[in-house]
């Protein structure tokens, strides 16, 4: 099943009688994994499992759901605001299907965050390891970093963190209600009571009435917690030549744009915005491995539609940049749009925090 159909069966919208078999059984595995959950945060909230604190300050930035919620740009500009006080940093990735491919191979699985991260935040050295615990140990004692920030950590209890930040995408707030894989919650909702702060993401694609709906039921979770709001802003787009090209010149452009990323409705939405004329597009489940086939289909569907270039996500970028058709003289090139974080609401009170954090701590 596609991420696409798994979505409408798990949101009620397949209501044929197949789809309620499903999703009876996918609520009956959703109660052994909750369960699980449970147990595991108990243990913890007790102290009976251990937790290790690395000799550094580690900030987390996780999430609640399953999918993009928008971690990557916020981790992205946590990184740069440290470096811009003069902070030596390191960012720990568990690196979710991180193997390397060759030119010569037709199929490979590449980076995509850790790419991502590396490339963006040249001045820290990214760690990809899922034990955080000996990643830690690696960055300071190797790298001699002062602050982790700890991509992916909410679930991740094993490292002690000095801040707790959850990043929630405002289109797809709460999972549908439901935990894995009856819904795309990863804990249940009051896990929330752990987090610091909250950065709602993709605002732009959501009203100020869905927005308030979402901020209320947050504090009524936790009323301490910070909610900080932000947008995924559109900055330019890069092709294969490494020519950048600006919004202005993307405008009235015949595109086609591809993705396989946790939430592609976003994704094709920030497109739309851009002022070009969408012909088509293809989604992909997420962190999709490409081949040579895909992109040769990419570019027949690009073709049949006579568009002008040919739009993709970064993160679906690092993952097809060593294919050797994506070079070849009678091809059109594949771009790819860069974002950045930027907050509309909240941000003081986010830096504030990050400021707590490091006090005492790190020297200012």
């Amino acid at each position: 099943m596609n991420q696409e159909a798994y979505h409408k069966l798990i949101s009620g919208q397949n209501k044929s009688v197949v789809a309620s078999f499903l999703r009876l059984f996918l609520w009956l595995a959703a109660q052994g994994y909750t369960v699980v959950i449970a147990l595991r945060n108990f243990l913890y909230s007790k102290k009976w499992l251990k937790t290790h604190r690395a000799n550094a300050v580690v900030i987390s930035i996780g999430n609640i759901t399953a999918g993009g919620t928008g971690k990557t740009p916020l981790v992205i500009w946590l990184c740069k605001f440290l470096q811009q006080k003069g902070t030596q940093c390191a960012i720990l990735t568990r690196g979710y299907k991180v193997t390397r491919g060759t030119k010569d191979e037709g199929r490979a699985t590449r980076t995509d965050e850790p790419g991502i991260l590396a490339e963006s935040c040249p001045q820290a050295k990214v760690i990809v390891n899922p034990d955080r615990i000996a990643g830690a140990a690696e960055a300071v004692n190797k790298f001699a970093a002062k602050v982790l920030i700890m991509d992916d950590g909410f679930q991740h209890r094993r490292l002690a963190r000095d801040l707790d930040i959850v990043t929630i995408d405002a289109t797809q707030p709460f999972g549908f209600g439901k935990l894995l894989p009856a819904g795309l919650l990863r804990e249940p909702l009051r896990s929330l009571k752990r987090a610091d702060a909250i950065v709602l993401t993709r605002c732009d694609q959501s009203t100020d009435s869905e927005l308030n709906q979402i901020e209320n039921k947050l504090h009524l979770i936790n009323p301490d917690m910070v909610v900080a709001k932000s947008i995924h802003a559109p900055i330019y787009a890069k092709s294969t030549n490494n020519k950048k090209i600006s919004l202005e010149e993307l405008k009235n452009k015949k595109v086609f744009a591809f993705c396989g990323i946790g939430n592609p409705d976003a994704f094709l939405h920030t497109v739309k915005k851009l002022g070009v004329i969408l012909v088509g597009s293809k989604v992909y489940n997420d962190h999709h491995s490409y081949c040579e086939e895909d992109v040769r289909e990419i570019f027949e569907l690009a073709d049949k539609s006579n568009v002008d270039l040919v739009l993709t996500t970064h993160k679906d970028w690092t993952k097809i940049d060593f294919l050797k058709i994506l070079y070849s003289e009678d091809t059109k090139p594949i771009d790819y749009l860069e974002i950045e974080l930027k907050f509309i609401s909240g941000e003081d009170k986010i830096t504030q925090l990050i400021q707590n954090a490091l006090a005492g701590k790190i020297p200012s």
